[in-house]
């Protein structure tokens, strides 16, 4: 089997730096998802809920290194944008995120709206294409006072098993379903976590284990990276209930935890 090397692909290399956070190397691309830096013991008041953190960061904002751009999922949630990941964002060249994120923020915001796909091009020729992604925050019900979010799914030449999808905070619905309908996907960063806030009431507004489960046969051999399951104090399900929904669906060889703050080369 071909490697990156042989065929003069970009390699691909992931590190994951907590909750949402995510370095994805491409080649000599440099991207960072949904920035949280703030230290273990940061609380944001979500509608009258503190919701706290409770893991440090694998690696400090100050140790990260250049960032070409960061793909934002949404900006009105201190689980997915902090004080200090925002405080990070004018360090990037820019910030991708919802056309509503993107007014709000202003600087370096650039909004991408569903199924729109813009190229970042890199000098010596290295072109990523990145396409925004349906994502619900939430059942139908609960979507509107959560607010607008997106994922993203990011193609280069020399894929062999596929693209790179990031789920962005979402649960299973028809939008997901339409994204592994229109492509070939070879690695997905999900967000699990089963996530609850009590302003929305007894739903959980991000993946469960079992909807990761259910959506796995639909991403065809695509590898699973579980993100966003550990770290905060509204999660309701973790490591433990993905691997085990996982295993009950025959699918654990499908997953892939990434070990926090170390590079990990993916297979592509």
């Amino acid at each position: 089997m071909s490697t990156p090397s042989d065929t003069g692909a970009p390699q691909l290399r992931m590190t994951h730096i907590g909750g949402p956070t995510a370095l994805i190397e491409i080649g000599s691309l440099r991207l960072l998802s949904d920035p949280t830096f703030e230290p273990a013991g940061y609380i944001y008041n979500a509608g009258g809920q503190a919701i706290s953190k409770t893991a440090s960061p694998a690696v400090a904002a100050s140790a990260l290194g250049p960032v070409d751009t960061i793909l934002l999922s949404h900006d009105q949630h201190g689980d997915n944008l902090d004080p200090a990941g925002r405080a990070f964002l004018s360090q990037a060249r820019q910030t991708l995120t919802t056309p509503e994120g993107a007014q709000r923020l202003g600087g370096n915001a650039r909004g991408v709206a569903t199924w729109e796909t813009l190229s970042l091009t890199q000098a010596n020729g290295l072109t990523v294409r990145v396409t925004a992604t349906p994502a619900r925050h939430g059942p139908e019900q609960v979507a509107p006072l959560a607010g607008h979010v997106t994922g993203w799914l990011l193609e280069w030449t020399g894929q062999r098993r596929g693209a790179l999808y990031i789920s962005g905070d979402t649960v299973l619905f028809e939008g997901v379903k339409e994204v592994t309908q229109r492509y070939r996907i070879g690695v997905a960063l999900l967000h699990f976590g089963a996530a609850r806030a009590q302003r929305f009431g007894p739903f959980d507004i991000t993946f469960t284990g079992a909807e990761g489960a259910q959506l796995a046969p639909m991403l065809g051999d695509a590898t699973i990276i579980p993100v966003h399951y550990e770290g905060w104090s509204h999660f309701s399900e973790g490591r433990a209930e993905i691997e085990q929904a996982f295993a009950a669906a025959g699918l654990s060889a499908r997953l892939r935890f990434l070990p926090l703050g170390q590079p990990t080369t993916l297979d592509i």
